[in-house]
């Protein structure tokens, strides 16, 4: 009985990451990016969360999604980073479904969000 519980909640989490139809990036590839500044990255967090710490360099959804048109580069190839919560937050969503309407074609998802980076002991900027 444990197996098949364990069996169905493999199954129940590869349809959660599989479903949203965005690449997952890891944190160590977003590390690389935001040193480089290679990318956009997006946090769909809430500005209270964004504010209280998140990947530096990323930008607070709140505060651009209504001009995220303006806020984004003119390149449709720019690789655009979104992230939440956590694995099981589906808040970023938002944020890549968003940029995909506007013509960006590289979208990815860093599944482990904000609670991952954190926990990899990866550093964070506060807003001020």
């Amino acid at each position: 009985m444990k197996k098949l519980i364990a069996l169905l909640a493999s199954l129940l989490l590869a349809c959660t990451v599989f479903a949203s139809g965005y690449p997952d990036v890891s944190i160590k590839e977003v590390k690389a990016l935001v040193v480089a500044k290679s990318a956009v990255i997006i946090d769909v967090n809430g500005s209270e969360s964004y504010a209280a710490g998140h990947v530096p360099g990323a930008l607070d959804f709140d505060k651009i999604e209504k001009n995220l048109a303006a806020a984004l580069p003119a390149d449709k190839s720019t690789l655009i980073v979104a992230y939440c919560g956590g694995p099981m937050c589906q808040a970023y969503q938002a944020a890549a479904s968003a940029a995909v309407k506007l013509g960006y074609k590289n979208v990815k998802h860093m599944s482990a969000g904000i609670a991952g980076w954190t926990k990899a002991g990866e550093a964070t900027e506060q807003a001020q």
